[in-house]
C-alpha cells in the first residue's frame, strides 16, 4: 500500500476541481426515478449506450447522480452525499409534507448552514443543506 508520507512531493501536483457524480445503488429503478426526478425535480440525463445494465442519471447542479440496479439493498449507514437547496425551509416543507421522514441536525452545527437528511426508498441517505439565515452560505 503506498504510504503517503512517501509520496508527498507527487501528490501535491494533484488538483481536484470538483466532484463529477456520486452512484447511488437502488433495488427497483422506476421507484428510484420517481424518488429523483418526481420527488427531488432532478433533470434526468441521457445515458451513454454503453451502460447496458439498468439505471439512470440525473444532474443535480454541475454534478450527476448515478442510479445503478442490484438486486440487494446495501445497509442503512451514516454514508450521503449532500444536496445544496436554495430554500432549506421550503425545502423541508415540501419533503415533510410528501410524507417523507426529516431529520434536523441541530447537535454539529455548521456557522451559518441549516441542513437535514431524508432517506430514499432504498434507504440511502440524503443530506439537504441551505443557507439558516444568518450568514451567507455556499
Amino acid at each position: 500500500m503506498l504510504q503517503i508520507e512517501e509520496r508527498a512531493e507527487s501528490i501535491m501536483g494533484l488538483k481536484i476541481e470538483a466532484i463529477d457524480h456520486v452512484t447511488v445503488q437502488v433495488t427497483d429503478v422506476p421507484r428510484a426515478k420517481a424518488f429523483y426526478g418526481r420527488l427531488l425535480g432532478l433533470e434526468e440525463m441521457e445515458r451513454p449506450k454503453s451502460f447496458d445494465f439498468p439505471g439512470a442519471w440525473y444532474r443535480a447542479g454541475t454534478a450527476v447522480v448515478h442510479l445503478v440496479s442490484q438486486e440487494k439493498g446495501e445497509p442503512e449507514g451514516r454514508h450521503h452525499f449532500c444536496l445544496w437547496v436554495a430554500d432549506i425551509k421550503e425545502a423541508f416543507k415540501t419533503l415533510h409534507d410528501a410524507g417523507q421522514a426529516v431529520q434536523w441536525d441541530t447537535r454539529r452545527k455548521i456557522p451559518g448552514i441549516a441542513r437535514f437528511f431524508i432517506r430514499d426508498p432504498d434507504g440511502n441517505r440524503i443530506e439537504f443543506q441551505g443557507s439558516d439565515g444568518t450568514t451567507w452560505a455556499a
